[in-house]
């Protein structure tokens, strides 16, 4: 009998499962055979007929790291606590030949969030690597949950998500928000998300991840959507030279820490409200970030556009009316919030026109469909009006796009596996925008991003 489409995806999750597992036992056995003669201070020297020869090791040998910090995964009963050493080892100097730095390659990629999974981490990194075949993963990283109290860390969701990513050869982003109560301004109003007082806190909080997994992360987007005042509540209110303070303070600390990190300046929103208090209309509030200093201090410029119900290759003045769609803002309230292809292109402007040279990180983007889920959240009722073959055709043209512009150095599609992890709640707002849907089964949308991006990576 023939395999269903389902039943081989199963198979292939299964066949990752065992690969990891044995990827894992072969690299837990080499570290043991290893460490079995390096505590011992013996060596295998061929030159000398294979003999054991005694070698005292000194603290600076070429290739080799004294104190390996261990980072513990504590997992639950899925997978059994285990230890990774996570130490960077000195190399050879760079040559031709060399694999870049991530901030070196500047050609689009792609990559896609990825919910934390307490049971399931490896899998979804295995379903991101090796079945949707993506290059990067992103996750965004609440402060106030890793450091509640000053230098008390809890790296758990971290140590689940980083090493997973890494055993895949996976690229990670990670988007740090919410500064703790502690680090918070005197008479902020703690029950709303905000910046730090002193943004070294901040930038000596990124240092600390860096620090604990050193060569795993590849790029930090320094906060998220800072022109709302639900993302950025201030005693400052909703500041560009604030920003780009906390900005240019975690850029040059990112850089004395690993320079080859890329520094995405925080995504904004893109809104019609301008008021200045409640939002900043993203095209104003990005034309006072650059007059602040933005592109002084940062490698990619960050960029959201959740597509709504309009196909990226509108502009917000040309977009054709759709008298069947249940959501009119595109069509009754044309604003260039609602296009995909007038928020990258004008933002590329902007940067050129500022003097900057840098590319857009597109760190969320997607199109949300409601077929097969039983009702949205109020606000996304545009979702209702995308089928599973909107959803799918939208992101695909989305790719291509981003491609023929040549503006864009990375995106991130929003997003894997939220629906699952939500079980497919109608009042979660991920939902509608994940690839994968009810029961595990993968939307159109997953095998089209597969196959664009394998071959258009075959091209290089």
């Amino acid at each position: 009998m023939a395999r269903t489409t389902r039943e081989i995806r199963i198979r292939r999750q299964l066949r990752g499962f065992v690969l990891i597992w044995a990827g894992i036992t072969f690299i837990v056995g080499a570290v043991t055979f290893i460490a079995i003669y390096v505590l011992n201070g013996q060596l295998i020297d061929n030159r000398f007929g294979g003999t054991l020869r005694n070698v005292a090791i000194p603290e600076t040998v070429e290739g080799v790291v004294a104190d390996v910090p261990t980072v513990t995964i504590n997992t639950p009963t899925l997978f059994p606590t285990r230890e990774i050493a996570v130490a960077a080892v000195a190399t050879d100097p760079p040559s031709a030949t060399s694999t870049p730095l991530p901030i070196e390659v500047t050609r689009f990629q792609l990559g896609v969030q990825v919910q934390v999974s307490y049971d399931l981490m490896g899998q979804w990194m295995d379903v991101a690597a090796n079945q949707l075949s993506v290059n990067w993963v992103k996750q965004q990283v609440r402060w106030e949950d890793i450091e509640p109290e000053p230098d008390n860390y809890d790296w758990v969701p971290l140590d689940i998500f980083i090493p997973a990513a890494h055993e895949q050869g996976l690229h990670v982003l990670l988007s740090v928000v919410t500064a703790p109560a502690w680090a918070r301004e005197e008479g902020a109003d703690l029950a709303r998300h905000g910046p730090p007082a002193n943004p070294q806190d901040y930038a000596d909080f990124v240092a600390a991840i860096l620090e604990r997994y050193p060569g795993m992360v590849h790029a930090v987007e320094i906060w998220n959507e800072q022109n709302l005042d639900r993302e950025w509540t201030s005693v400052n209110g909703l500041s560009a030279e604030s920003y780009v303070t906390l900005l240019r303070t975690t850029y040059q600390t990112i850089k004395a820490v690993d320079p080859g990190v890329i520094v995405i300046s925080g995504a904004l929103s893109p809104t019609g409200v301008s008021d200045g208090i409640s939002a900043w209309d993203d095209f104003v509030y990005l034309d006072q970030l650059i007059a602040a200093g933005l592109l002084n201090y940062a490698d990619c410029i960050g960029v959201h556009h959740n597509g709504i119900n309009l196909s990226p290759e509108y502009t917000w003045d040309a977009a054709p009316n759709d008298p069947s769609a249940q959501y009119r803002g595109p069509f009754d309230n044309p604003h260039h919030s609602w296009s995909f292809r007038s928020t990258l292109q004008t933002y590329a402007s902007k940067v050129a026109l500022g003097g900057g040279n840098q590319r857009l990180c597109v760190t969320e983007f997607g199109w949300a469909s409601a077929e097969g889920i039983d009702g949205v959240p109020q606000g996304f009722e545009f979702a209702l009006d995308n089928s599973l073959e909107d959803q799918r055709d939208f992101t695909v043209r989305a790719l291509d796009l981003m491609v023929e512009w040549d503006i864009v150095q990375l995106a991130i599609l929003w997003n894997l596996n939220y629906g699952p992890q939500a079980g497919w709640a109608a009042d979660n707002d991920n939902v509608p925008y994940s690839i994968i849907g009810p029961g595990f089964q993968f939307r159109p949308v997953f095998d089209a991003v597969r196959d664009w991006n394998r071959a258009y990576e075959a091209g290089f």
